[in-house]
């Protein structure tokens, strides 16, 4: 197997992930909406939503979709099925064909399932920005996810995705509102994900009609350190780009942050006072993040 000729991936750039919406690649109806909605990142699912007997159906209107449909200022991703299925190899070619951002490899257990896709684009010559996305979805793969993340120096790896409900199904863990039972094991995720520089987007809520149990999903999410969320339905994404977007209260802190070290005085200080509180350096950086991200949010223009 040809090995990736690419050792060192560069350093991630912060790209807006709040709204990562997930549609069946056989469902034209939902395709032909794409354009008029708000999300960050479209998922173009190959696999779980869609049934063995439409496969190929669905790789087919993708590829047709996607000749026609690009989405300036978002990100396209494929979910691809199983390497170990049949549908693997269709799926790459796909893949290959149309360029996205991202293929993601559903169910990884361990390092190897990520390698084998990022040889496979390395022996089509594909060029390195096309990125590796992982579900994070298995028992076996929640325990190797710091080698995982660990990978992403020598493959294309740039996000987590959390899958509950295959995660949950193999575990006969109960979902309760709060997710109790299940914020240690995505705190585990997350925590692998950033200490090897990686996005990380929480899992999806399946009850799209009830938007205030979203919301508040959403708003544990972001306390937890989440990107964004996977979405099911166009109606969750309002809310997803809210809570995982910065709020004028941030905005406004952050504006202050960077005024105040801005100043002469405080040009050779490590540590400021403002508003009462001793505000680091560290916190300058946090602050031109959360601005970056709002001049993405605003200058990302009007959608196609």
């Amino acid at each position: 197997m040809k090995t990736n000729n690419h050792s060192t991936p560069e350093k991630p750039v912060n790209k807006l992930q709040r709204s990562a919406l997930s549609v069946p690649a056989i469902n034209e109806r939902a395709l032909a909406k794409l354009p008029g909605l708000d999300f960050d990142v479209v998922i173009f699912d190959l696999e779980d939503s869609v049934a063995p007997e439409s496969k190929a159906e669905a790789r087919f209107k993708l590829i047709e979709f996607l000749r026609h449909h690009r989405f300036a200022g978002r990100r396209t991703v494929i979910r691809v099925n199983d390497r170990h299925s049949e549908w693997f190899a269709d799926d790459m070619a796909a893949v290959i064909a149309t360029g996205p951002d991202a293929v993601l490899v559903p169910k990884v257990d361990d390092p190897r399932d990520l390698q084998f896709v990022a040889d496979c684009l390395a022996e089509n010559d594909v060029a390195y920005d096309m990125r590796i996305w992982a579900m994070m979805e298995t028992p076996r793969g929640l325990l190797n996810a710091p080698a995982i993340a660990e990978s992403a120096r020598s493959n294309r790896l740039e996000c987590f995705v959390v899958g509950l409900n295959d995660l949950r199904k193999d575990t006969r863990v109960a979902l309760t509102p709060d997710r109790s039972h299940l914020v240690p094991w995505l705190m585990q995720v997350i925590l692998a994900a950033r200490a090897y520089g990686l996005g990380v987007l929480d899992s999806v809520n399946n009850d799209f009609r009830d938007l205030t149990t979203f919301g508040a999903e959403c708003a544990q999410g972001r306390a937890m350190g989440f990107d964004g969320k996977m979405l099911i339905h166009p109606a969750q994404i309002s809310a997803a780009n809210l809570h995982f977007g910065p709020t004028p209260a941030e905005l406004k802190q952050a504006a202050s942050i960077i005024a105040e070290f801005q100043k002469p005085e405080s040009a050779n200080l490590g540590v400021i006072k403002l508003d009462g509180k001793m505000v680091e350096r560290l916190h300058l950086e946090e602050a031109r993040q959360l601005i970056a991200m709002q001049n993405q949010i605003d200058s990302r223009g009007k959608r196609e």
